[in-house]
């Protein structure tokens, strides 16, 4: 019994050594997604920077707005006429910016739309590559295996 269990044991080991592991395949993949991310986190980034380049630059031209309309006027009236003018300029501003980060959103979309049909690409063909060596590695061992058998 004890000599069977070995047996089984030797074939079992013979037999998964006989089809080997393509560990480049699993380290090509990690690579891949790994340049993925990075691509992925430089679109986010950059977006990033460009939101609070347009936010820093709203705020400033709103405090500057607030001062203006802030100075001691000589006629009751022209307090709102101030008013008036600051809410009509900030009105412009504000759909100015607000078209801005539109613009930002939409290059984001269309960049990450490259990115994923890019991948996309190469992981088809990646996967292509890795599953014919796959079935030309099973096809060798199995051989090589029916002729241990005989």
């Amino acid at each position: 019994m004890a000599a069977k269990t070995q047996d089984m044991n030797t074939i079992l080991k013979d037999m998964m050594g006989a089809f080997p592991v393509d560990t480049a395949a699993v380290e090509e993949a990690f690579k891949s997604t790994a340049t993925m991310n990075e691509k992925l986190t430089a679109v986010a980034l950059d977006a990033a920077e460009k939101s609070a380049d347009i936010s820093t630059k709203w705020t400033k031209d709103t405090l500057a707005k607030l001062g203006d309309m802030a100075k001691a006027k000589s006629e009751p009236a022209d307090y709102a006429k101030a008013m008036t003018d600051f809410a009509s300029a900030q009105a412009e501003v504000a759909a100015e910016n607000m078209a801005a980060f539109a613009e930002i959103a939409k290059k984001v979309q269309m960049d990450t739309v490259e990115l994923m049909m890019s991948a996309g690409k190469d992981m088809a063909e990646d996967t292509t590559k890795a599953m014919k060596k796959a079935t030309e590695d099973m096809t060798a061992a199995a051989k090589k295996a029916t002729a241990a058998a005989k």
